[in-house]
């Protein structure tokens, strides 16, 4: 193996995907790392992903000799799952969509990218088969930036297919970009219609993917799927048609089940980005050595006990693709102008994150501010072509109330939705999209606490 001075001959440096052993100048002395390459994150900088899963970079001027160990043997992919569990254990099927949980870096680009099979995945974590008696469905690999309503309706239509061969729960990997919008679409898929599911429903994902060392891809899945073949039976009433199960804190060890029509991504790297919003999680799972333990919040017990019995749906209602829903930030730079030229495309729905609790900028008393007046006509001009206009919470937390100022009550006066809304914003935005889906009557199913997604008692 030739030994390099890198700063004498750069032209020599292993490329991307290779293995090397490097040795560095820190203010702490010479360090010795070893590890695969990976594209520099800056410029005249090299990027080595180690063993352990983190990255180190360091400048080119620091490098004292690298020695190129080669490429390293291609990971198999198993055929068939390895995964052996006992005949008595409930089944549970694991429908794959993608994402992080599904991913791990191409030292080529140094990208994470979905490529995860799901029996990899299955064949990974052998505790898994101490849990449940598990399946596979492969319906897509990708991130979940790019779901679209009509996978919302390909994986509606696989957990009813899981149920039907006789699954007791159902595991979605999904990625955790728009994951909560995925988890409020199927709430209202499975149970807006007053039904509830025949079974556990839970999506998860992961912050880091699975060849990283601080992943949270294991625990996060582990958990999952104990929820889904041990957890209580959805009531379809509180939010629990389909939940979301994420790691609690940083930490290790604890998970929680979200409803998933109160839920959010709150962080874009955290392992605990997911937090219930004007809600409490359903319930804290505990990992202690390799079993789990669940507790159900107070909260969620009550809602349990105080449900009606619901029917089951032995199909679930579908999104309509063709839908178009316009959406708006309130402030200083929303003008009538916009909202025409977006109202004029045809779409089937205005949205609006409203500021504080849920107002728009439609007024001019200084008579300095004529762009007010504008977007007001706009929205007038929208209700008269029975365009639903929907107003949600910009603050994310905290109720939309259109009772409190005086600009709240013209608001509602002018046929503005969204008063009395304590749901998540995408929940709000899913429902809106699910109930011009199903023909319903716009203003008063609004309105209505379907499944879950309106609560009466607001948390911190």
């Amino acid at each position: 193996m030739e030994r390099l001075r890198l700063h004498k001959d750069m032209d020599k440096v292993p490329e991307a995907g290779q293995r090397v052993t490097a040795t560095v100048s820190t203010h702490n002395g010479e360090v010795v790392h070893e590890g695969l390459v990976l594209p520099p994150s800056s410029p005249k900088h090299i990027t080595l992903k180690l063993d352990n899963g983190y990255n180190v970079s360091y400048p080119e001027a620091d490098l004292i000799s690298i020695e190129g160990l080669g490429q390293p043997a291609p990971a198999s992919r198993p055929a068939v799952p390895a995964v052996n569990a006992s005949s008595d254990l409930p089944r549970v099927r694991l429908i794959h969509t993608g994402g992080t949980i599904a991913s791990k870096v191409d030292y080529a680009t140094g990208a994470v990218e979905a490529k995860f099979e799901p029996e990899e995945m299955l064949n990974a974590i052998p505790e898994l088969a101490t849990i449940a008696q598990l399946d596979s469905v492969k319906i897509g690999n990708m991130f979940s930036d790019d779901i679209r309503p009509q996978h919302w309706n390909i994986m509606s239509k696989a957990c009813t297919e899981a149920f039907e061969d006789g699954c007791v729960g159902v595991v979605i990997a999904h990625g955790t970009d728009t994951l909560h919008m995925t988890s409020s679409a199927l709430n209202f898929a499975f149970a807006g219609n007053g039904e509830r599911p025949p079974g556990v429903i839970a999506i998860v994902g992961s912050q880091r993917s699975s060849d990283r060392g601080s992943s949270d891809a294991t625990e996060n899945l582990l958990a999952a799927v104990y929820w889904a073949a041990n957890g209580p039976k959805p009531t379809g009433e509180a939010g629990d048609s389909v939940v979301v199960v994420m790691h609690d804190t940083q930490s290790d060890g604890i998970m929680a089940v979200h409803s998933g029509l109160a839920v959010r991504k709150m962080h874009s790297s955290r392992r605990d980005a997911f937090r219930a919003i004007n809600a409490q999680p359903l319930a804290k799972l505990h990992l202690e050595g390799s079993a789990f333990s669940a507790t159900l919040t107070p909260s969620y017990e009550a809602a349990r006990k105080n449900a009606s019995e619901r029917p089951i749906s032995s199909k679930s209602s579908t999104y309509e693709p063709g839908q178009r829903l316009a959406q708006f930030i309130a402030g200083p730079w929303l003008h009538a102008e916009q909202v025409e030229a977006v109202v004029n495309t045809g779409v089937q729905g205005v949205v609006f994150h409203g500021t504080g609790l849920g107002h728009l900028p439609i007024e001019d008393p200084q008579g300095d501010a004529p762009e007010n007046t504008s977007l007001w006509r706009s929205l007038t001009r929208c209700i008269n072509r029975e365009l639903p206009v929907l107003i949600i919470n910009q603050c994310i937390n905290g109720p939309i109330d259109m009772n409190v100022y005086s600009k709240g009550r013209k608001q509602q006066a002018m046929g503005l939705l969204g008063h009395g809304v304590s749901s998540t914003p995408e929940a709000m935005i899913a429902k809106l999209h699910w109930c011009l889906s199903q023909n319903k009557d716009i203003t008063s199913a609004m309105r209505e606490n379907l499944c879950g997604e309106h609560r009466e008692n607001l948390y911190e």
